[in-house]
């Protein structure tokens, strides 16, 4: 059974197979042309963590592919109510064809794998946020700044150069899964103490061995957006952080990604972030709204990446 719970499980080539597979549906989408490609299945969606684009995009996703979306809170399972997480995985995954499970754990969300009957999928974790960076990979490639090794319709610019700015979190450690897999250039600039997770870089620098990529891990954001392609950034505080936020503040005060910071980036840089942003803290007005920001181009493309995604493990089941 394959699940999509983080990019270490997957090699480059199945990774491209599903921007491959985004990329054809939003093109036919775009065409307003059918795409059902998952006809009358069904697609169970359960959420510890709240949501808004994640929930938005994976219950239009199912729909436009011609199946069905059931939204369950923690509050409406019994695993809010303390059942065990095997019992749950087995009990639904025996009457839905997929589920996608947004967690504060990523141990919790491998045990419900590992008892699930159908594929499930990563909509996010306290380590991993893996269908976000299919988003992020499947909006360079429409910028034209993608790795060049499948031809696609935008123009090739450059070979990759990623600057990941902020908190050590999910999003830096997913960064670091993409960059290590498909061999392209990624330095993530963190304060001491707020560095990405130790297993995850080394991981990602074993991979890296392998793929070609270049990581860097420093303090200091200047570095590393000089001359860079994507910048990158999300929140100084996560769900379940709040307590943190005012700390937090103060020890990343010099991370907020403002004009002058964007200014040392290739002319042609774009600005990503997987949203919500919190404008004035971890990047300001003038940059979201700035043009070079592609960040609502960025948070359509959820609905498509994550679409691959489905079809892709629907088409791989075994």
């Amino acid at each position: 059974m394959r699940h999509f719970l983080t990019l270490k499980d997957f090699t480059k080539d199945e990774i491209l197979d599903m921007i491959d597979i985004a990329i054809k549906i939003k093109k036919d989408f775009l065409q307003s042309k059918s795409t059902p490609l998952m006809k009358n299945k069904i697609l169970a969606m359960i959420f510890e963590k709240n949501s808004t684009r994640t929930r938005v995009s994976f219950e239009a996703g199912i729909y436009q592919l011609g199946g069905m979306g059931m939204f369950l809170s923690s509050k409406d399972t019994q695993l809010g109510r303390g059942e065990p997480i095997k019992d749950t995985a087995r009990a639904i995954g025996s009457m839905v064809d997929m589920i996608m499970l947004r967690t504060y754990s990523q141990e919790r969300l491998e045990e419900f794998a590992s008892y699930s009957p159908v594929p499930v999928i990563n909509g996010l974790s306290d380590l991993f946020h893996p269908a976000q960076l299919l988003t992020d990979y499947l909006t360079m490639i429409e910028c034209g700044i993608y790795l060049l090794n499948r031809q696609y319709d935008s123009v090739h610019i450059a070979t990759p150069k990623v600057a990941y700015i902020g908190d050590g979190n999910n999003m830096a450690n997913s960064w670091l899964m993409l960059a290590s897999k498909l061999g392209f250039e990624l330095t993530i600039a963190s304060p001491e103490g707020y560095m990405p997770d130790t297993k995850v870089v080394q991981d990602a620098m074993s991979f890296a061995q392998i793929s070609g990529a270049k990581i860097t891990i420093t303090t200091c954001p200047k570095q590393a957006l000089k001359g860079c392609n994507v910048v990158t950034t999300d929140t100084w505080a996560s769900m379940g952080q709040e307590d943190e936020k005012q700390e937090r503040k103060k020890i990343f005060e010099d991370y907020c990604v403002n004009d002058d910071l964007m200014s040392l980036a290739d002319q042609n840089a774009i600005f990503l972030h997987c949203f919500p942003a919190y404008r004035g803290q971890e990047v300001t007005d003038s940059v979201v709204e700035g043009h070079q920001s592609r960040v609502f181009q960025e948070a359509q493309n959820r609905l498509h990446a994550q679409k691959g995604i489905m079809v892709w493990l629907h088409q791989n089941r075994i």
